[in-house]
């Protein structure tokens, strides 16, 4: 069924289509809005599931956490400093290998203190051994949560799921969202959780004890290799999606008129959008230009992201983050896989612009295509810097 909806409200029912058990959240912009409406669909009793207000994002990945222990499907979702202050857990929750999903609708870190959209907080987290999902639109917003418990819940898995969500400008934005109307078909594609290890008083186990030197590395290697079995995982998890509900958005990456691109501009999130929309002008103008959307940045798309580059020229990274004392942070993941594949020919040029919310204009777009026809290896260059503000 066809709805315009909110994106937080679209999030929360492919949350609710997911029937999560246990849900606890603290509010923060722009994450509220999600946990209000689950919150709603709790207490009018169209989620058969426990609501847990807490103190502190803290607290409320401490909730999800006993509570997925314990065996049951739980979420929760943050932003920002939220999402800081719960980094500790988050990494207690990959250690203890427990399928946790979360919604982080990504914000710009303080200080100063600002509201709005950029990557930076989800960049701080990337390696607590979450899978990190990113979605471009509200719809894949919708249908990637379904899919995050699928891929969490895998027994070679069971690691939390981070899907990230452009703060304000998803979460905030009404669009036109294609809904699930059978429950029964959802709970085909995502069965009830039956996780082999969880606490129980009639076959006791312990949970994130001490570990000695002798078994600490082992514990995170066999978190490692989880982390790279869930590439096929996410894979599988968005072809079976598609042959159940008809929506495909590829799996690790995805690619968008690029089997002849000799420039590629590589982005994660809704600046996608834009971003393809130049691409259709740029291509009508002659230009042999492809975009690249990075869909998965844990576990990092290496061999998916080598297939797509290997025959290009220029390729443009944008930068929704930034790594002071070093420069981009995708870019240089990028550059170091066609590094690792002995790849020397492309250039990767990496841009930092949208921090804070600030607008990704098409304007911006086609000035970074002109840049890089004519720069070499750019790694984070700031865009439309204000002078009034240095």
């Amino acid at each position: 069924m066809k709805q315009v909806l909110e994106g937080s409200m679209a999030i929360a029912g492919g949350v609710k289509m997911a029937e999560p058990h246990v849900i606890s959240a603290y509010p923060i912009t722009p994450q509220t809005h999600i946990v209000e409406h689950l919150s709603q669909m709790v207490a009018d009793g169209d989620l058969k599931a426990e609501f847990i207000m807490v103190e502190s994002e803290h607290s409320a990945a401490s909730v999800v956490l006993g509570a997925s222990a314990c065996g049951v499907r739980t979420y929760t979702a943050t932003a920002a400093q939220g999402l800081l202050y719960m980094e500790e857990v988050v990494y207690n929750i990959a250690g203890m290998r427990l399928p946790v999903v979360i919604t982080i609708a990504n914000r710009a870190i303080s200080a100063p203190i600002n509201i709005w959209n950029d990557m930076q907080d989800a960049m701080a987290i990337r390696d607590t051994g979450a899978i990190m999902l990113v979605a471009e639109n509200n719809q894949e917003a919708y249908d990637m949560h379904i899919q995050a418990f699928k891929i969490a819940e895998n027994r070679d898995v069971m690691l939390p799921v981070i899907v990230n969500v452009d703060g304000f400008v998803l979460t905030h934005t009404f669009e036109v969202v294609e809904t699930i109307d059978s429950i029964e078909k959802v709970r085909e594609y995502l069965p009830p959780l039956n996780m082999e290890y969880k606490l129980d008083v009639e076959n006791p186990y312990s949970f994130g004890t001490i570990a000695e030197p002798s078994v600490y590395t082992e514990a995170r290697y066999n978190l490692y290799n989880a982390m790279n079995f869930s590439r096929n995982v996410i894979i599988d998890a968005a072809k079976e999606f598609d042959d159940m509900f008809g929506r495909f958005y590829g799996g690790l990456t995805d690619s968008y008129k690029m089997d002849d691109a000799q420039t590629v501009i590589v982005a994660m999130g809704s600046v996608l959008g834009t971003v393809k929309d130049v691409v259709d002008e740029l291509r009508e103008a002659g230009k042999k230009i492809g975009v690249l959307k990075v869909r998965s940045f844990r576990p990092f798309p290496e061999e998916e992201i080598v297939a797509a580059l290997k025959n290009a020229k220029n390729v443009i990274v944008i930068e929704k983050a930034i790594c002071p004392g070093k420069g981009g942070i995708l870019s240089v993941e990028i550059r170091d896989s066609l590094f690792k594949h002995k790849i020397n020919s492309v250039s990767v040029n990496g841009y930092t612009l949208g921090l804070g919310g600030r607008d990704i204009t098409p304007g911006n777009i086609h000035g970074l295509v002109e840049r890089a026809e004519k720069e070499e290896n750019v790694d984070g260059e700031f865009i439309g810097l204000s002078q009034q503000y240095l």
